[in-house]
């Protein structure tokens, strides 16, 4: 059965989505190694910590407390838990940008792949999670080409320049010092250039300040303090746990802007006792999020719950399928062990008339499993031909609170 937990800035505060950022990868290794976890994929951004999960199990709350350190009561009055069929909802409105705080947003579907990928690393990936985020991936693709969502230019980083902007006369004469390397300052540097941003400098927690200045055409900086007192604005997008910007290498000065936009806080909010520093953070950004373009978001809702409905209904026929194949392939090669087959040419033509054979029922059996049909067709083959279907690998289930 699948399982996903998952909290959001929608449900749950900054300081917890915090806690859990920094355990994500204790939380990972501890439920790949689990006895009782088929698969593990765990899906961690700035404004989300999600864990998806193929397992018998009904309740992941503790376990998943106890690896990121958490207190099992707070992070049950905090995240939702959601069981099957609502599984693969949830998972491809995620990664199309539909539950972002900026809808439609770039990035997600690029960090619900990187999810997989790092669970494919580790091991604690499984073939139910491999189709499932597979099939999230498609959907995102559908929707950006498919609705108005497609649209360039949504992102979380955006939004944040749009609020400084309103602080910015001149974007070109702006100093910016962009404190952090990975994809995300990648991203931001692309969205301050699309703004004019022509002085921008970046410094590097951990050292890879020069092969991305080098990269991106910046200006590399080697003394975080000395690079603060030059700025205008300061964005911030690390990934360490603990704050890079904190009051003792602030000196007070100049109005500098501060944008952080990672999770754990890359700056410490006690910097707003310095003069002249002005603090925008992701819980602030988020209070400004633009209204959903209402159609726009309705088209991208409706294909997202067809391309749900299409992938439960592939999970609950398939075993009805693959039983169909292998009884009608296994009586061909048995007829082809008893030399019936005179021909290689002969054997070919066989197994091509066997495949048009099945064709028609697979398809017509999709087509029963999308009207809630499925265990029709698991008795129609039961009856019939006295095949044996094994139980799907998904039970279709609502989707419950994580108290539950």
């Amino acid at each position: 059965m699948l399982l996903c937990l998952t909290a959001s800035h929608r449900t749950t505060s900054f300081d917890v989505l915090e806690q859990l950022t920094v355990g994500a990868s204790a939380v990972a290794s501890t439920l790949g190694a689990h006895a009782d976890i088929a698969g593990a994929v765990v899906l961690s951004t700035c404004n989300r910590f999600e864990v998806y999960l193929d397992t018998d199990a009904t309740d992941a709350v503790d376990l998943i407390a106890s690896a990121a350190g958490l207190d099992a009561d707070i992070l049950r009055s905090s995240a939702t838990q959601l069981h099957g069929d609502s599984v693969a909802q949830h998972l491809f409105s995620v990664s199309s940008g539909l539950e972002s705080v900026v809808v439609g947003e770039d990035e997600i579907s690029g960090q619900v792949s990187r999810a997989l990928l790092d669970a494919r690393d580790t091991g604690s990936t499984s073939p139910a999670l491999e189709k499932l985020f597979q099939r999230a991936t498609k959907t995102s693709r559908g929707v950006k080409t498919q609705t108005a969502l497609g649209g360039a230019g949504r992102s979380l980083v955006r939004l944040a320049l749009e609020l400084v902007s309103s602080r910015i006369t001149d974007w070109a004469e702006t100093r910016v010092l962009l404190v952090g390397t990975g994809q995300y300052a990648a991203t931001t540097v692309v969205a301050l250039r699309d703004r004019g941003a022509e002085q921008i400098s970046v410094y590097s927690p951990s050292g890879r300040a020069l092969p991305f200045a080098t990269k991106h055409t910046l200006s590399a900086e080697v003394d975080l303090a000395l690079a603060l007192t030059a700025a205008d604005v300061v964005i911030t997008c690390t990934s360490g746990a603990e704050p890079v910007i904190t009051p003792e290498v602030l000196a007070a000065g100049a109005r500098r802007m501060i944008v952080d936009l990672g999770l754990p806080r890359n700056v410490d909010p006690l910097v707003v006792g310095v003069a002249g520093v002005e603090l925008l953070d992701l819980e602030t950004i988020s209070l400004h999020a633009p209204l959903d373009e209402i159609t726009a978001t309705a088209d991208a809702r409706e294909l997202v719950g067809s391309a749900a409905s299409e992938f439960v209904a592939d999970v609950a026929i398939a075993p009805a399928v693959v039983a169909l194949r292998t009884h009608v392939l296994g009586i061909l090669d048995a007829e082809l062990a008893r030399g019936r087959a005179a021909t290689p040419e002969a054997e070919a033509a066989l197994r091509h008339f066997a495949g048009v054979l099945l064709h028609g029922p697979s398809v017509r059996a999709r087509e029963l499993a999308l009207e809630g049909r499925a265990s029709d067709v698991t008795a129609a083959l039961e009856t019939l031909f006295g095949v044996q279907v094994e139980a799907p690998a998904a039970a279709g289930e609502a989707a419950e609170p994580a108290t539950a």
